[in-house]
């Protein structure tokens, strides 16, 4: 999938990742070519252990390639700083990973607004959009309760509402319905859906739901370390990925 350059916001090339050194190494991606195109959301699929998760920590530069490139927003990686990393994260990127990563402590709301507070948003607006982006993902009258008293899908709407509250220009996901009921999930995809049809933004989603696939734009499918197909998404598709 080879788009023009200026309606990219992710452009990866020949990257290859191994993990291990001498006869334990073990070449997790071999060579992969994908852009992520501005304004769309994109499908990552395939069975578990072809290295789907890796290459979202690759694109995140929460790993280091082996070699070849990846661009960000015109930032390639490689070239970039441990720190300049950190920042272009904290600055443009956000995360859904399986793990909710939820601060025990804190109310699901105090949890959502964690990002704008880090930024320098005064508490009372970032509570504010947090509280905002709860009631869209269905939580509002949870917005007060903390993560233990919270089901694993309540954690993850949370864990989604945190990711979305600073609108960050690329947003990467991990399973971000496999905790989530049909209706749910659906809601959750709306909400994404919402912020990638923006034109200066992107969203990457790992999936094995395929009842989320017609909320994407193009699937792309992975097996063994390698990109095998992308292809565009069929209106009213909820099977695919198997074509």
């Amino acid at each position: 999938m080879i788009h023009n350059q200026g309606n990219v916001g992710v452009e990866i090339r020949g990257a290859r990742k191994s993990f291990g050194v001498g006869h334990t190494r073990t070449e997790v991606l071999h060579g992969i070519d994908l852009d992520v195109p501005f304004g769309e959301i994109l499908l990552l699929v395939g069975p578990s252990g072809s290295g789907k998760t890796t290459l979202l920590c690759l694109m995140a530069g929460l790993l280091d390639m082996d070699s070849g490139s990846i661009s960000v927003f015109g930032k390639r990686l490689e070239s970039l700083s441990a720190e300049a990393k950190t920042q272009l994260r904290a600055d443009s990127l956000g995360f859904v990973f399986q793990q909710f990563n939820l601060i025990p402590a804190l109310t699901a709301q105090e949890n959502a607004a964690v990002p704008l507070q880090v930024r320098g948003v005064r508490r009372k607006e970032a509570l504010h959009r947090a509280g905002a982006l709860l009631e869209r993902v269905g939580l509002g009258a949870r917005m007060h309760a903390r993560p233990t008293d919270l089901s694993g899908g309540e954690q993850q709407r949370v864990a989604i509402a945190r990711a979305l509250v600073s609108e960050p220009r690329l947003l990467i996901c991990d399973e971000p319905t496999a905790a989530l009921d049909g209706e749910t999930g659906a809601t959750v995809m709306t909400v994404l859906r919402e912020t990638a049809l923006r034109e200066d933004r992107s969203i990457v989603v790992v999936t094995h739901d395929s009842r989320i696939f017609h909320f994407g734009d193009h699937i792309a499918r992975m097996a063994d370390g390698r990109i095998t197909s992308v292809r565009p998404v069929v209106p009213g598709e909820s099977n695919g990925g198997n074509n």
